[in-house]
């Protein structure tokens, strides 16, 4: 949603603009029915009108023969002061009198006697409203037919139609500005819930995690519930950090205070041998702390939600071959016998080198620290596979999913930090791979497998 963008003003334009559009539809239908009542009223003058001079037509020295009162006319003015014209036709079309030659309406020959059609015409550059009455001589010597054609000019329909809109017009306003008011308070009524959520939500503490309680609408409800969800796992989430956190200051806290006690031992000495003793063991500390430190960082980083980085096309033997060739050496002088099993053919999987490395060497780390005398990389396909496996006294299948806790040590006489594992388990779910922990060969010793799944790059 852009910045700016309101809800509010998204409901009123969507209720709005059907609203518009009715309102409109309104406006043409009450335009159409003033035309429709200003012809009904005018056209019942030119029936009118028709008929007055219909009853003045005589039969006189062989032929029709009209006197013409003023009044038959007058009917058809008004104060828009219309032109009017009239003709009288005999039966062959000819004109008898009139103060215009109108023009015959074709329809006729469809109509019976004394019918009057009305019609718009264009005549001599004017717009005209013409009724013409077709119909006989009463006298019962002679019944001539002959037509009245009357018509007039559109100013007085034009102005009581417009009059009659301009009349429907202010009530249509009116109502719709009501509907537009009603609408407004309706939307406004509609989101005063949401109100209430959002400055619950502002008047929180940011240090507090408890669950929103507050009375809304089914809809807002669910988020409310989604939102106290959220508060939830989030409470988790800080417990879980706040356990982690005084974990490893307990874990950093332990070497650093062994290496101040030394050094303090060793400045009350005047014996070079002990300040060499106390050297040694002040370094062999403070390399467990360093990789103890270095631990700490890799797993926080694989805790970090938002840490999702690009995976690459890796080959699995290539990065088993490079784990063995940097640990090879510290094995070796531990009298561990490490050694590789490598898949017929490459083992294409997608992941973070250096990730991985970490990975293998935490295991073959761990392996040789916990009793191990003989380790085992094997690579697999078919799916792809990274198994470490020792011949050391492993780990009870009650305790093996303990052990991917952070901190977790199956024997407390161990100098490890109890990190391995669990940063193993993270990497495992960085790649989307399955990690596995078995008894090894004979049931003895311990077997983790890494299986990761069979995309190819």
């Amino acid at each position: 949603m852009k910045r700016g963008d309101s809800l509010y003003k998204r409901l009123l334009g969507w209720l709005l603009l059907p609203l518009l559009v009715l309102g409109s539809l309104i406006l043409i239908q009450a335009w159409v029915d003033a035309q429709r009542t200003a012809d009904r009223a005018f056209d019942r003058l030119l029936e009118a009108a028709s008929l007055a001079i219909a009853e003045q037509v005589q039969w006189q020295d062989d032929r029709l023969w009209l006197d013409l009162p003023p009044a038959a006319l007058e009917m058809l003015a008004t104060d828009a002061e219309e032109r009017v014209f009239y003709s009288l036709v005999d039966d062959q079309g000819h004109v008898i009198t009139g103060n215009a030659e109108l023009p015959a309406d074709p329809r006729q020959e469809e109509t019976s006697d004394d019918t009057l059609l009305y019609r718009d015409i264009d005549w001599q550059g004017m717009t005209l409203r013409q009724g013409v009455r077709r119909t006989r001589l009463e006298e019962w010597r002679i019944r001539e037919p002959f037509e009245v054609r009357v018509a007039h000019s559109r100013e007085g329909r034009d102005a009581l139609t417009a009059e009659l809109w301009r009349a429907n017009l202010s009530g249509i306003v009116i109502m719709g500005s009501l509907a537009v008011i009603s609408l407004l308070f309706a939307i406004r009524s509609a989101l005063s819930p949401l109100t209430r959520l959002r400055r619950a939500i502002r008047a929180r503490d940011p240090r507090t995690l408890a669950p929103l309680e507050l009375p809304l609408p089914r809809e807002l409800a669910e988020l409310r519930d989604t939102v106290n969800g959220l508060l939830t796992r989030m409470r988790r989430v800080r417990s879980n950090q706040e356990r982690f956190i005084g974990d490893a200051s307990h874990q950093l806290r332990t070497p650093l205070a062994g290496l101040s006690a030394r050094a303090e031992l060793a400045l009350r000495q005047d014996d070079p041998a002990r300040w060499k003793e106390a050297l040694v063991a002040m370094q062999a500390t403070s390399a467990r702390t360093a990789r103890l430190a270095g631990q700490l960082l890799s797993l926080t980083r694989l805790d970090n939600p938002e840490y999702r980085p690009d995976l690459v096309p890796l080959e699995l033997n290539a990065l088993a071959r490079q784990a063995l060739h940097d640990h090879w050496g510290t094995c070796h002088r531990q009298g561990v016998d490490l050694g590789m099993e490598t898949a017929g053919s490459e083992v294409w999987i997608r992941g973070i080198d250096w990730l991985l490395a970490e990975a293998i060497g935490n295991l073959i780390d761990n392996a040789c620290r916990y009793g191990g005398r003989r380790v085992t990389v094997q690579v697999e396909d078919k799916p792809p596979r990274l198994t470490v496996e020792d011949d050391g006294p492993g780990i009870p299948a009650q305790k093996r999913l303990l052990m991917l806790r952070p901190f977790h040590r199956d024997r407390d006489d161990q100098e490890g930090s109890g990190l391995g594992l669990a940063i193993v388990d993270g990497i495992a779910r960085t790649h989307r791979a399955r990690l596995q922990l078995s008894a090894g060969h004979d049931d003895h010793g311990l077997r983790v497998t890494l299986q990761f799944t069979g995309d190819t790059p």
